[in-house]
């Protein structure tokens, strides 16, 4: 921090404001302490000697208050755009033009996307439909009859006019509403199958809940290991496939529109039989303590209630538990949000045992939030081309987001949530030599096979990973979308029991896989430089006939059969993955002619691979380097529009601020070892000491620091950590990226390219020997085009490998001279001029950093990543560091926050409660009119078989044509989503949080209580009342709006159904089609048994001829169900 930091704040004032401060960047001098080394440069000053950033014109735009009180700094700043987005989706919830978690879409409208065409048509109809409100003026607001708000307190409509007919649900609980926070239903008002549309056909319903399986980094057939050990001694094989149909369709719930919680109620509804009602209980409990459900920026279900005076008092000197998070970056404020949510959702517990919500503390030593995300504010703010309300920023640290499907959090957060603009990225770039001329495309990527090959040969050496535990359901029903009938006699535990046997013989036979190594093709992703599965490829072939293949020329006398041998350098103690890459670049020099510019190429290769790592590949273990491999996301990668700073803010100002408190750099952490596991009696709480001498006690802390400061004993921890703890934290690596900023006053470069690479020189000119490029290859290799982010024409020169680490001692004239002169030889002969702005990082030598990121050292254990997330007593652990999965990331950071929530949730109030019984048995009854069983007693056992096999064989042959017609034409068209036809509704959203504003402040007036707030019924009636008295020029434009939008859904409905008809008739062909080729014939067992049913209802037809008035009846057996 600057000895010289300023001490002006100012804060916006915003009373009104649900969701402030998201985008615009500080301007105090003590924000920019990460880089106390780094010079802002202008064109004027080129030759300054200034290591700070100077300090900024005063103005609106700044971050923190002045120290008040207790020296709590609040953190202010302003993005109407954001609030108005966010504000757009709200309303749309909150008021009747709700979004439906039942309809037929893939999932809910998410954020727009400028230029964005990866988003799906029905996600973009329904944002359309949702343009940003209209900003009221102060004179408009204040033109609003306080006399509307004080009468509107009394009533209780909701809206003045009807919906429009066309947008009325007809199925079952389809319309998803913000629930009601102040109460729980009972668990004798769940209804089962209330949560699953009527009106969708089972295999389309289970289509969209696998879908949403998949979209939650959660296995659809398949139990997540967790919820393995929570329920192999609770249910069987059977009940395991009608578990992951609950579960699925909650998430199904969740993914369709995670601006609302979904409820315990509505997680009932998933289920197909009122017994099931224990499991749903169990995976919705499972889901939202494990982040997978209700996380984020929203309200959700608040089960708390307010202690009556007479607990308190019984409750003597019982403290209200507190919470600290150390690090508002991205861990800790997703850490302390989720924390707050489950406490809110859970606490009807804690009011049960006459406890308080626990108290939550996030402490930042910095003087702003966001960690290792800093969006760092130009100079210039002048832009045409962010939308309004944005900033023109710099990425400091995090830049891309890598791919929003399949699981990524932050695609519900950013796009589902906070609805931030972002841009997708552009595979598109180009790769300059060193002489400034473009490389051949051709040639480009025969290199890159080259490479990939190289790291292909080098997987052979990684180490294998631990699969851990679970149990599959029926993946036949689960994707049929029905439960299976089956009672189970016998527990998963109970059924593993009886195959341990076998499992142990085939053991001690030598048939069991006991290798430590294993095989997996990579890839490099352009864009990031990370390691992703590359399903397809083989490193079977011998190396000579599979470079011939790709194109090279094999030298003379070389035969197909040679290949590489790295054995030498991967099987020695502490190999790297550098290592075994030079030695299969070593021999391939030897098989096929490698000239300088393929050298050259290789190597900026090398140094995206640095890039991703934040480390030269010498450093790299070659056993665990890609150890997350298989969990990357899929999708375009894409970057946040005005800031990625814009989601931590969100995360903390949102539904309401999170307590951080900044300038509090952690000295000391006193914990309790034990947390009352070992020895019961044993509660001492922890104690967190801070520099400025302030202490907090806590009765659990939350650690999300980098790993850098943990390496360098920053914080010390008493009693120290054990060795397996701090063994793992100096094991495992934390690299440097850096980054050059240039900012300029136009574009010389191609504004469509989204990035470019550089070629460089090795130490000893045209060398082709490897040593020789490992210095140099990372220096502005490659360059980000930031124009559609930032708003000004910018550039972003990555500094990667030795480089990055070169960047923390180098002069900023010296790099700012080197990179123009590397552009002028690019783009001559076109004028290259000065930049006007120029930020450059050091992260080394930020003391809360030390870096950038984590990677697998080459002394790392396998499971050293485990070992940094595993809590130590009462001190929990958080940060991409601890996520194995998906390290140096921040979804990463998002996610171990989550998981340290988790824990504290678990320690707090214990572990996920199980119903005995978990599943209610069926209930026999001796009178049952149509069962088979009871009318025909042992006989009906027959029949019984008959049926089910008839239903399986007639559900496998409709499964099958199902897939051919999926096949062939894809999926039945999905239903396309209506736009607003109804204008108050438009209107509200306008209008909702100045109306709420007068009529909290009427509110507080009649009941003589400041913090009283209306309710939702008394802003709807006072809304109504507003929209009534309106003139016809008010009205207007939302009478127009809702005419255009009538007029588009009309013309997508007509669209929808041409489609739907031309699928229905192609569908029909083909399923007669495969009819005739493919009859559906009975099996064996089937037609005997239905021969021997057959004759055991003939039997029991002549023993039951009933004598009535002369004439016989039958009491038949009714075939109908022989014949389906």
């Amino acid at each position: 921090m600057h000895p010289q930091e300023s001490a002006e704040f100012s804060d916006v004032n915003s009373s009104n404001r649900l969701f402030e401060a998201m985008s615009d960047i500080a301007a105090t001098t003590g924000i920019y302490e990460e880089f106390p080394s780094t010079a802002r440069l202008d064109a004027s000053h080129m030759s300054s000697v200034d290591l700070s950033y100077g300090t900024p014109s005063p103005g609106p735009y700044t971050w923190y208050e002045e120290f008040q009180g207790n020296g709590n700094s609040s953190l202010i700043d302003r993005d109407d755009q954001v609030v108005d987005r966010r504000k757009t989706l709200l309303h749309a919830l909150d008021q009747g033009r709700r979004f439906k978690r039942t309809s037929t879409k893939e999932q809910i409208p998410y954020g727009v996307a400028r230029k964005a065409p990866g988003i799906r048509e029905d996600f973009k109809s329904e944002l359309e439909s949702q343009s940003p409100p209209r900003q009221m003026s102060s004179a408009e607001t204040s033109k609003i009859p306080s006399h509307q708000f004080s009468a509107a307190i009394s009533k209780k409509s909701t809206s003045p006019i009807d919906l429009d007919a066309s947008s009325k649900e007809t199925t079952r609980s389809s319309t998803r509403t913000i629930p009601d926070t102040s109460s729980t239903r009972s668990p004798t008002a769940f209804r089962p199958r209330s949560s699953i549309p009527s009106d969708l056909r089972p295999e389309e319903y289970a289509r969209q809940c696998i879908l949403a399986a998949c979209s939650s980094r959660l296995t659809p057939w398949a139990l997540h290991p967790d919820e393995y050990r929570l329920l192999r001694n609770h249910i069987g094989h059977s009940q395991t496939t009608n578990y992951l149909n609950i579960r699925n369709g909650i998430l199904r719930l969740w993914t369709r529109n995670p601006l609302v919680g979904v409820t315990r109620e509505e997680a009932a509804g998933c289920s197909r039989d009122s017994r099931s009602f224990g499991m749903a209980d169990v995976a919705y409990e499972w889901l939202i303590r494990r982040g997978y459900i209700n996380f984020g920026c929203l309200e959700v279900p608040n089960t708390t209630s307010t202690l009556p005076r007479s607990n308190m008092s019984q409750r003597g000197n019982v403290k209200r538990k507190t919470i600290v998070v150390v690090g508002a970056g991205m861990a800790g404020l997703g850490c302390a949000r989720q924390l707050e949510g489950l406490f809110s959702q859970l606490g009807e517990r804690l009011s049960a045992n006459d406890e308080e919500v626990p108290n939550v503390i996030v402490l930042e030593g910095r003087s702003r939030i966001g960690g290792r995300i800093y969006s760092h504010r130009l100079k210039t703010q002048a832009t045409e081309t962010l939308p309004h309300g944005l900033n023109c920023t710099a990425e400091m640290g995090a830049q891309v987001i890598t791919g929003f499907d399949h699981g990524n959090p932050l695609s519900m957060i950013i796009r589902g949530q906070l609805a931030l603009h972002y841009y997708p990225l552009k595979d598109n770039s180009i790769l300059y030599d060193t002489d400034g001329s473009t490389v051949d495309k051709e040639r480009d990527v025969l290199v890159e096979k080259l490479f990939n090959d190289m790291l292909d040969r080098a997987s052979v050496y990684r180490h294998k990973n631990r699969v851990l535990p679970t149990v599959e359901g029926d993946k036949q029903l689960v994707t049929l979308g029905r439960d299976s009938t089956g009672e189970d006699v016998q527990t998963i535990a109970q059924s593993e029991q009886a195959r341990n046997l076998a499992r142990s013989i085939a053991a001690n036979q030598g048939t069991g896989d006991h290798g430590n190594t294993g095989v997996v093709p990579v890839g490099i992703d352009k864009l990031t430089g990370k390691a992703h599965l590359n399903i397809g490829r083989s490193i079977k072939s011998p190396a000579a006939t599979v470079a011939k293949t790709m194109g090279w020329q094999l030298r003379p006398g070389i035969h197909l059969s040679q290949s590489l041998d790295l054995d030498a350098s991967s099987k020695t103690q502490g190999a790297t993955l550098g290592a075994a890459m030079d030695q299969a670049l070593k021999q391939y020099q030897d098989l096929v002619i490698v000239n300088q510019q393929d050298m050259r190429l290789l190597n900026w290769h090398y140094a995206n691979l640095e890039y991703a790592n934040a480390v030269n590949v010498d450093q790299l273990s070659l056993g665990g380097w890609d150890q997350d491999i298989g969990n990357e996301f899929e999708g375009e990668h894409a970057e946040i529009i005005g800031g990625y700073l814009q989601v931590p803010r969100g995360i903390w100002q949102s539904p309401r601020k999170l307590d951080v408190r900044t300038r509090k750099v952690i000295k000391r952490v006193t914990y309790n070892r034990s947390n009352g596991m070992d020895d019961a009696t044993d509660t001492a709480p922890a104690t967190v000491e801070c520099e400025d001498g302030e202490t907090f006690e806590a009765d659990h802390v939350i650690i999300t620091v980098p790993l850098g400061v943990l390496k360098e004993d920053a914080v010390q921890f008493e009693p120290a950590l054990p060795d397996w703890k701090s063994g793992a934290i100096q094991r495992l690596g934390y690299g440097i990226l850096n980054k050059v900023v240039l900012v300029y006053d136009y574009a010389f470069w191609d504004k469509d390219r989204d990035m470019f690479g550089l070629l460089r020189e090795p130490d000893a000119k045209d060398s082709l020997y490897q040593a020789d490029y490992t210095s140099t290859r990372g220096r502005f290799y490659l360059f980000w085009n930031c124009i559609e982010t930032s708003g000004r024409p910018m550039l972003i020169a990555l500094m990667a490998g030795d480089a990055a680490r070169h960047t923390e001692s180098s002069e900023d004239d010296d790099l700012v001279a080197e990179v123009t002169d590397s552009l002028r030889k690019m783009f001559a002969p076109k004028h290259v001029p000065e930049p006007s702005e120029v930020v450059i990082t050091r992260w080394g030598k930020d003391r809360f950093a030390r870096g950038s990121y984590s990677y697998v050292a080459k002394e790392a254990l396998l499971d050293d990543y485990d070992a940094m997330a595993r809590p130590v007593g009462n001190l929990h652990f958080a940060g991409e560091a601890t996520c194995g999965t998906h390290p140096a990331t921040v979804h990463g950071a998002y996610l171990s926050g989550l998981r340290a929530a988790s824990e504290v949730i678990d320690s707090i109030m214990g572990p996920i409660p199980i119903p005995l019984p978990l599943v209610v048995p069926k209930i026999k009854t001796d009178n049952t009119p149509n069962s088979s069983h009871q009318e025909y007693g042992a006989d009906g056992i027959v029949l019984q078989k008959a049926q089910e096999l008839i239903r399986n064989r007639l559900d496998t042959y409709e499964m099958r044509i199902l897939n051919a017609i999926y096949n062939k034409i894809g999926a039945r068209p999905v239903k396309p989503s209506k736009s607003g036809a109804n204008p108050f509704l438009i209107y509200q959203k306008d209008h909702w949080f100045p109306c709420k504003a007068k009529c909290d402040e009427a509110r507080g007036a009649s009941s003589r209580n400041s913090t009283a707030k209306a309710s939702r019924n008394e802003i709807r009636a006072a809304l109504g009342q507003m929209w009534r008295e309106a003139s016809a020029e008010e009205k207007r434009p939302y009478l127009e709006q809702t005419a255009s939008n009538k007029e588009a859904n009309m013309a997508s409905a007509a669209r929808f159904k041409t489609r739907v008809e031309v699928w229905d008739r192609e569908a029909e062909t083909i399923r007669q089609d495969f009819a005739n080729k493919n009859p559906c014939v009975p099996g064996e067992e089937e037609t005997e048994l239905l021969g021997e049913a057959e004759i055991q209802v003939e039997r029991e037809r002549g023993r039951r001829v009933k004598k009535v008035g002369g004439y016989a009846e039958d009491s038949d057996l009714e075939m109908k169900d022989l014949t389906l």
